[in-house]
């Protein structure tokens, strides 16, 4: 029997379990995923090196399939090779079953490990990352090859794209990357069946064009016919030859496909997302026996394969060590003299933390996107001991991102930064990390109005409301979505980044542009979801984070002189103990005023709704930015620009208790 007869049955039948599956689940791509049968027939069953049995072991090949909606084809291939599923921790395989054909019907059942769109934390391990928000995947795949190549491991990561989706603009960002950082142990698989939903593709996205946009981006490529077993087994050899030798080129793969192979019935428009039922499915069917006849013989098996099992991983790395001080660290990089100043910039400290957990912690890996000199990632970057775990992305932050995701799903714990408002652009791709589970750690530097000069394109002001919104729900671990971070000195700073790195999920802190003053030392303790009372009061209490607490600070001072006693309370975390917070507002009669140097939603919004679902009575009296702000000369001018200076605090807690 020729191999090209076994590819062709097994496509047929993984087709036929397409069309079968989505009709019984009601809604679906099958027209997407039979475009894809024979390659992903044999990627699973011939060409990749990984086991059924073990479907995330740290050494096998991957693929990321970014074309999300096709992924009944792998659900159809899994279910004949018997691949285990469902949910497990640490890897451990001994709760998992083997998939079977039998349990494809259950595909988009609320209890079924079938999401709708890939998703390893939904019990299927054989994918690294959620996908279907196009445009991802290539993203995902580079980070997967950081990581390996991080570790030394020969891995191959595939990853399959729609000619339609490869119009966003984030592929091309994760082509530059490939080639910039020379991952040529990623194979990108742009599938052009001509289809997108509506309508045809763009001729921007045929296969001529596609081709020579990658030729021009430095990438070698190989046009296929994507139901030619030949030529589809020859373009991944092809790859696998060269990939990871010196001198290789980042290839790409261009296969030519029909939405709707094998059924004529149900190609061309009006097919996207809609299975076949009754009479058109059992048409379908037919055409599909039709194929068979054509292409193989009634002795062809499907079960003609033989999958090469990947490489023994390696041993676990070392457990993480304590990570030193603040005060330690200075005076180990030559930077006590800075410790005397009684003042250093937020960003300067994750900087310096990196680079301290950097060498206690073999598994951080730093990422930046083209301002590490700012962000003082660089500090990390340019340390030789480090420098290979520094992962330079440019100015791309969706991608940035993703490889982030990529890299966590590598085993890694990956710290992302950029200016906080450059994160803004990139929410749906920290979306889809949280959804996959990722181990991502998201810092963003010259965060709020205090930027002060640059103006509101510089300016994060979003991005707390967005990123509490995570705070209020739980992951799939348990934990909240993501924790929000905002530090208000060097000490915290450098705390809670050693905190984000022994957690195990997303967090997202911002840190100021500014040198501000010591409030903390050494000996204070930082824990998501802590926070810190600063000042014992009884009249009033300011709840505070980040620069604002230093402006709460000089009003506290103020209102000290005018008879008020006020708390003052670090709110550096969001979410935060909920019931001890509310102790500390009700010795204070209950009044208590938020501050913020972003929008509203944030911790404004989170006290309200601690204060609501309470059922206690309580005033709340929210401060944050309620203007677009313009450029000031000076930190000072923005925070009275914004009313938000302490002179403003002050005037707003004596209104609220009524004293002249």
């Amino acid at each position: 029997m020729s191999f090209e007869a076994a590819v062709h049955a097994q496509a047929i039948e993984l087709d036929r379990l397409c069309l079968e599956m989505t009709a019984q689940a009601g809604s679906g791509h099958p027209t997407t995923a039979t475009a894809l049968g024979h390659i992903v027939t044999v990627l699973m069953f011939n060409s990749m090196r990984w086991s059924p049995d073990y479907p995330g072991y740290p050494t096998s090949d991957r693929l990321v399939l970014s074309a999300g909606h096709a992924v009944p084809i792998v659900y159809a291939a899994a279910a004949k090779l018997g691949v285990k599923v469902g949910c497990s921790e640490d890897g451990d395989t001994e709760n998992l079953k083997p998939l079977t054909v039998e349990d494809l019907s259950t595909l988009r059942a609320w209890d079924s490990v079938l999401d709708g769109h890939p998703n390893p934390m939904e019990g299927f391990p054989f994918f690294d990352a959620a996908t279907g928000s196009l445009g991802q995947g290539l993203s995902v795949a580079g980070g997967i090859a950081e990581a390996a190549r991080i570790d030394g491991l020969d891995r191959k990561i595939y990853c399959i794209i729609g000619d339609g989706e490869s119009r966003e603009g984030q592929v091309a960002e994760a082509i530059d990357f490939l080639v910039d950082r020379g991952l040529t142990n990623v194979l990108p698989i742009f599938s052009c069946n001509g289809y997108g939903q509506a309508d045809r593709v763009s001729d921007q996205q045929s296969t001529e064009r596609l081709s020579a946009k990658l030729e021009a981006a430095g990438v070698s490529v190989k046009t296929i016919d994507g139901h030619n077993p030949e030529q589809i087994k020859a373009a991944f050899e092809w790859f696998t030859g060269e990939a990871g030798q010196p001198g290789a080129s980042v290839k790409a793969v261009v296969a030519k496909t029909v939405k709707g192979w094998g059924t004529p019935s149900m190609q061309g428009g009006g097919w996207h997302g809609k299975p076949a039922t009754g009479d058109a499915l059992t048409r379908a069917l037919g055409e599909l026996d039709e194929r068979r006849v054509e292409l193989t013989s009634s002795l062809t098996s499907t079960d003609a394969f033989e999958i090469q099992p990947p490489a023994e991983a390696p041993a676990p790395a070392a457990p993480a060590e304590d990570v030193p001080s603040l005060s330690n660290a200075m005076r180990r990089f030559d930077m006590e003299s800075l410790l005397h100043t009684g003042k250093l910039a937020t960003r300067k400290a994750y900087g310096l933390a990196l680079r301290s957990i950097g060498h206690v912690n073999s598994q951080v890996v730093v990422l930046d996107a083209d301002v590490s000199n700012s962000t003082f990632a660089e500090t990390f970057g340019k340390d030789s001991d480090l420098s290979d775990r520094f992962i330079e992305c440019k100015i791309a932050e969706q991608n940035m991102v993703s490889v982030g995701a990529g890299v966590s799903a590598g085993g890694k714990v990956p710290f992302c930064s950029t200016f906080a408002k450059f994160f803004t652009r990139a929410y749906d791709q920290i979306e889809m990390a949280i959804n996959s589970g990722a181990n991502l750690k998201l810092v963003g530097s010259h965060a709020g109005i205090t930027l002060a000069s640059d103006g509101p394109s510089q300016m994060s002001l979003p991005d707390v409301s967005w990123f509490r919104a995570w705070t209020t729900m739980k992951d799939h671990r348990g934990n909240p979505g993501c924790y929000v971070l905002q530090p208000a000195d060097a000490f915290a700073a450098y705390g809670l980044t050693a905190a984000m790195a022994e957690y195990e999920g997303v967090c997202y802190m911002r840190t100021l542009r500014a040198e501000t003053e010591f409030i903390y030392s050494d000996d204070h303790v930082f824990n998501l979801g802590g926070f810190e009372v600063l000042a014992e009061g009884r009249d009033i209490c300011l709840c505070a984070s980040g620069i604002m607490v230093h402006e709460a600070n000089k009003a506290i001072d103020a209102l000290d002189r005018a008879g008020v006693s006020a708390t003052l309370v670090d709110l550096y975390s969001l979410p935060f103990d909920s019931e001890k917070l509310l102790d500390v507002i009700n010795e204070n009669n209950g009044y208590v005023i938020s501050l913020e140097d972003n929008y509203g939603g944030g911790i404004g919004s989170a006290l309200a709704d601690v204060m609501t679902e309470s059922g206690d009575a309580f005033q709340l009296t929210q401060m944050h930015v309620k203007r677009i702000p313009k450029s000031a000369r000076t930190p000072e001018e923005m925070l009275e620009m914004c009313n938000l200076n302490a002179e403003a605090i002050t005037k707003a807690a004596m209104e609220v208790l009524q004293v002249v």
